[in-house]
Formats: structure tokens, sequence, C-alpha cells
């Protein structure tokens, strides 16, 4: 199972040390690594979220997102969206901008610095909208339930997700925005970005789940009684490209932290795209792992400390548009939230094994 899962990112990681040694024989070993370590730590509450997303799409589109979407995820976030971020801000073309990128790593480093308040702006909403709506829907299970349970009580007023993040929006540009005007039309698009995404992404879910039923409503029972999703309720389709494509716009936000917070490990393009790269690699494996093992079934409140994760990468991104936020900051307060669910989970888990226990004795005495 782990080598099946992980044996692409275990290929890569040796391929990308190999190549960091030799383009760098140097420092390049180290610091690919560490680069590596970087964006697992940032990133793994992006795989709790990308399992659940992954667990409702058919087997087809998650073969899509395991192959275009690493090649997207790897090459075009790690490699080419910092080259074309550099190229927009010091309005040059992508062969100068890669150009500069090799030959002046500072003043790259420089234009990447300078494109973040926008980029911050762009990522911190897109995630922070995912945030709230996860805490305004109401639900069965609660982790924080002194919290969870009043925020699902007020999000029944009609698009409190979108005030709440328009007036963070406002705030943060106003209070730390160089350029406020930038810094507002960057937000408002990650808003509508998410909101178009992931509202397309529901609407064909919903329309091929009715055709589905309606075709065979006895089957669908039939292989629901089995467990987790029933392969008539997996995106397909329409569905399914939707759901891919929030997958990638997911993963995109969630790696803008990661491509800048780099930067203060290296200023090499091609180290921070090896680094990066396995790094991406690890987060796809581990959220096939999570979907072929059904961790998020067994353990309910990993995907509430992951969206309380994204919550704060969220709120660390807004604070970022003028004010730095340390990489071990934003790392350790997701690794921090996601082990606290994990730990919950457990417990819970301890806790209703010991209330069933008696009542299994029970039937044992009484002979049935």
């Amino acid at each position: 199972m782990i080598l099946r899962t992980f044996g692409w990112s275990f290929a890569v990681t040796a391929a990308g040390l190999v190549a960091a040694f030799v383009y760098d024989q140097g420092t390049g070993l180290a610091l690919v690594t560490v680069l590596a370590i970087l964006e697992i730590s940032l990133s793994f509450d992006n795989a709790v979220v990308n399992a659940k997303v992954l667990d409702r799409m058919s087997p087809f589109w998650q073969k899509i997102f395991l192959t275009i979407g690493i090649a997207i995820a790897v090459f075009g976030m790690r490699l080419v969206f910092p080259l074309v971020i550099v190229a927009l801000t010091a309005k040059l073309g992508p062969i100068e901008a890669f150009d500069l990128a090799l030959r002046d790593e500072k003043a790259y480093e420089t234009a990447m610095n300078a494109a973040y308040p926008t980029i911050a702006a762009f990522g911190g909403m897109f995630l922070l909208m995912l945030f709230l709506d996860f805490v305004f829907e109401e639900r069965d299970v609660h982790w924080l339930t002194w919290l969870e349970r009043p925020l699902a009580k007020i999000g029944k007023l009609d698009q409190l997700s979108v005030v709440i993040a328009g007036g963070a929006l406002a705030v943060a540009a106003s209070l730390w925005a160089k350029d406020p005007g930038e810094v507002m039309i960057a937000g408002v698009l990650g808003m509508i970005t998410y909101i178009l995404v992931n509202g397309l992404g529901e609407l064909f879910a919903e329309a091929g789940l009715d055709d589905d039923e309606d075709e065979d409503e006895g089957e669908e029972k039939e292989r629901a009684r089995g467990g987790g999703p029933s392969p008539l309720a997996l995106a397909t389709g329409k569905a399914g490209f939707f759901l891919f494509l929030y997958l990638e716009v997911l993963d995109a936000s969630f790696s803008f932290d990661g491509v800048i917070g780099a930067f203060a490990i290296s200023t090499d393009p091609i180290v921070i795209a090896l680094g990066l790269g396995i790094g991406a690699m690890y987060i796809r494996s581990l959220t096939v792992f999570l979907v072929r093992k059904g961790t998020l079934h067994e353990y309910v409140y990993l995907e509430h400390g992951a969206h309380w994760a994204i919550g704060g990468l969220a709120v660390c991104m807004l604070i970022g548009i003028g004010h730095h936020v340390p990489e071990w900051i934003t790392g350790g307060l997701g690794a921090g939230l996601i082990i606290a669910a994990f730990v919950s989970s457990v417990v819970r888990n301890r806790n209703e094994g010991e209330a069933d226990a008696p009542k299994d004795k029970q039937l044992h005495s009484t002979g049935v």
C-alpha cells in the first residue's frame, strides 16, 4: 500500500535530489531537502481538504488529478507561476524573466516580494471563503462544539461568508496595502473565483446525481450499503471537471505561501522548483493515501482541523499584505491544528468503543 501510493513520490525525490546535486554541488542538495520539508509542512492541510473532494470524484477524474494535476502543480505553480508573476510585475517577457532569475536572483526575489500583496489578497480570499463556508454550514459532527455550533447558527444568514470576507479584505487593504485598489481587485477576483468554481462544481454534481438516480435508483441504493460514496454518487463529466478545476485553484492558493516563503531559503528558481516539486508530489500521494484508507471517515475531526488551519492560513496571508509572517508560524499553525484534530478523533473513537462495550457484553450474557 505504501509503495503503491508513495512510489512515484519516492522516485521523484531520488531524481530531484540527484538533479540538485548535479546542478549545485555545493548546497543544492541541502536546500532542496529543506524546501521539500517546507512545502509538506505548509500544505499538509491541503492534502486533507483535497482528499475530501477527491473522494467525491469518479476514478477517471481521480486519475486526471493525479497525472495532469501533478504536472500543473509541480511545473505550473512551482516553476512557471513565479516566472509569470515576475514577468507581469517587472513588465518583462517570460524568457527575459527566466533570464533575470538566473542572472540576478536578488532582483528576481525583489520582484516576487513586490507582487506578494496582490498574490496574498487573491489566495487569502479564496481560502477564507472556503473556511467560512465550512464553519457556517450546519453539520452533524462538530469538533470545537462551543464555537462551531454558534457559527453554524449565525451562518443561516444568507451570504454571511461573502459579507465577512469582503469586510476582512477592506480592512486589510486599507490598513496594510501600499496600493489598496490593486489589493481590493485581487481579493475580489479571489472571491469570485471561489464562488464560480465551487458553485459550478456543486451544480453539475447535483445534476449528475439526479440523472443517475433516475436511471437506476435501485442499484444506487444497493451499492450504497457497502459504505462510502456509491459509484453513481461520484462526480463524472462536467461535475468531475469542475471539481478538478476547484482542486487546482485550491492547490494554487496553498502554493502561493510556499513559493514566497521559499525565497527565505533560496532565490534560485531551479532549486525552488525542485524542492517545492518534491513536496507537492508527497502532498498528492498523501491525498491518495487518505482516500484509499478511508482516513477521513475514521478520524472525523481531521476535516475540521484542516479547515481551521485553512482559516488560519488565510488570516496570515491577509496580514502578509503589509507584514511578513514567518513560515514557521503558518506551517506550525496548520500542523498543530491537524494534530489536535487527529488526537481528538482518536479519543472520540476510543470513547465510542468503550460505550459500545457494555452493550456487547450484555448481548453475549443473554445469549443473543
